[in-house]
C-alpha cells in the first residue's frame, strides 16, 4: 500500500453518525488498509514503518475531519491489534489478527471502570480461576469502540495482579451497552461492558497471568504516541479554513487577518500544528529505531492534547458566530478536543509521569536518613 492511498471517498464530518454508519466507516477505512501498517507481512501486514503510520492516519484526518473516527482507529490498533502481536500465542495470532486487520471485527480494550480511570491497580474488576476456566466479574465503563466491538481485551485482577484476557461481546455473561456515551468525540461510539460469571476457557488468557500492567503500559504508550496522529490532519484542514475565512472577511474596510489580533492567532495554530508533527515523527522515529518511548508519549500526548483544544478555541474565536452555528464543525471541535485531553491518560497524568521519568514526583522517595 503506498502513500497514496485516496481517502476521499471517506465522508467528512457533517454531525453525528449512528451507529451503522460507524462501523460502515470504520470498514471503508480497514478495506484501505488503515489497520495493516507497521504490522510484519507474515501476520497480515505491510511490513512498513511507523512513519508510514503516521502520514496515513494524518492523511486520513484532515479527510474525514472527525476526531471520533481516529479515536475508534486507535483503539482498535492499539487496545487490541497490537497487544495481540506482541503478547499473543501462534494460535490467537492466527485467529484474530486476520479479521481484526481487515476490518471484519471491529476491537479495543477495557481498562477504566466507573471509579478508576488512570489508576490502573484500584481496579474492581476481578477473575477467579475454576477449573480451566477463568470466570470474571465486574464493570467496565467509558470504552471506546463499545457496544459496536467484537473482541475486546479486557484487563482484570487475577490473585491480586491485573491479566489480560480475550472477551467476545457473544460471551455468556458479557453484555456491553450504550450507558457512559459521550457528547464528545461523536464519530465513535462510547460505552460500558458488564461481566457477570463470564466463563472463559484458557486460551482466552492473552499474555502471562499478572502481566496486565506492563501490558496496560505498552498500549498507552502506543496510543499516546500515536493517537493524535489523524488529529493532526484535523488540525492542518482546520487552520486552512481559518486562513480562508480571515481573506473572506472583511472589517473595518480590509481583510479579518489584516488585523494583528487575528493574524497572532493563526500564526500560533501553524506554529502548535508543526510542533505536533514535529512530536508525531519522533515518536515514530524511536519506535521503527526499537528506542524506549515512554517519555516521548507522554510529551507528545500532554503538548498536542492543549494544542488541539487551545487551536479550537481561536478558530472559533476567529470565526466568531460562524463558528458557533448550529451544527458547526468548528463548535464541535472544542468539545473534542476538551475530551482529547482526557483519553490516554489525562494532561495532569502525563505531567505526573514525565516528573517521575525525571526522578522526582511519584518516583522520587525522600531518604529518611538524610533528614536526620
Amino acid at each position: 500500500m503506498t502513500m497514496s492511498t485516496d481517502f476521499s471517498g471517506i465522508p467528512a464530518y457533517a454531525g453525528p453518525p449512528n451507529q451503522t454508519q460507524i462501523r460502515s466507516r470504520l470498514r471503508a477505512v480497514a478495506e484501505l488498509g488503515v489497520f495493516r501498517h507497521a504490522i510484519p507481512q507474515a501476520t497480515g501486514g505491510f511490513g512498513d514503518d511507523f512513519s508510514a503510520l503516521v502520514k496515513t492516519h494524518r492523511r486520513l484526518g484532515e479527510a474525514c475531519r472527525d476526531p471520533g473516527l481516529m479515536l475508534a482507529v486507535n483503539a482498535h490498533l492499539w487496545g487490541a491489534v497490537f497487544p495481540i502481536l506482541l503478547y499473543g500465542t501462534a494460535a490467537q495470532q492466527e485467529i484474530y489478527l486476520p479479521s481484526l486487520l481487515s476490518g471484519k471485527w471491529l476491537g479495543g480494550h477495557a481498562i477504566t471502570e466507573p471509579s478508576c480511570g488512570s489508576d490502573v491497580q484500584a481496579m474492581t474488576t476481578r477473575a477467579e480461576l475454576s477449573g480451566n476456566e477463568y470466570v470474571l466479574n465486574g464493570e467496565k465503563r467509558y470504552i471506546s469502540n463499545v457496544p459496536l466491538a467484537d473482541w475486546l481485551v479486557v484487563y482484570a485482577k487475577l490473585d491480586g495482579k491485573i491479566s489480560a484476557f480475550l472477551i467476545s461481546r457473544e460471551d455468556d455473561g458479557c453484555h456491553f451497552s450504550n450507558d457512559g456515551a459521550l457528547g464528545a468525540c461523536l464519530g465513535s461510539a462510547t460505552g460500558s461492558v458488564s461481566l457477570k460469571d463470564c466463563r472463559l476457557g484458557p486460551d482466552r488468557l492473552l499474555g502471562k497471568i499478572g502481566a496486565g500492567t506492563q501490558m496496560i503500559q505498552k498500549a498507552l504508550e502506543y496510543e499516546r504516541a500515536f493517537v493524535f496522529a489523524g488529529i493532526a490532519g484535523i488540525m492542518d484542514w482546520q487552520l486552512a479554513e481559518v486562513v480562508r475565512y480571515s481573506r473572506d472577511r472583511r472589517s473595518g474596510g480590509v481583510h479579518l487577518g489584516k488585523h494583528q489580533a487575528i493574524g497572532h492567532r493563526i500564526a500560533d495554530m501553524k506554529l502548535r500544528l508543526d510542533t505536533v508533527d514535529l512530536w508525531l515523527g519522533e515518536c515514530a522515529r524511536l519506535c521503527d529505531a526499537g528506542q524506549r518511548l515512554t517519555m516521548a508519549s507522554a510529551q507528545t500526548k500532554l503538548y498536542a492534547a492543549e494544542a488541539f483544544l487551545q487551536s479550537s478555541l481561536d478558530a472559533v474565536q476567529i470565526m466568531g458566530a460562524a463558528g458557533l452555528e448550529s451544527g458547526s464543525i468548528m463548535a464541535q471541535l472544542v468539545q473534542d478536543a476538551m475530551a482529547g485531553r482526557l483519553f490516554s491518560g489525562s494532561s495532569e497524568v502525563q505531567k505526573n509521569l514525565i516528573a517521575a521519568l525525571l526522578g522526582t514526583g511519584d518516583a522520587y522517595r525522600l531518604n529518611p536518613q538524610s533528614l536526620s
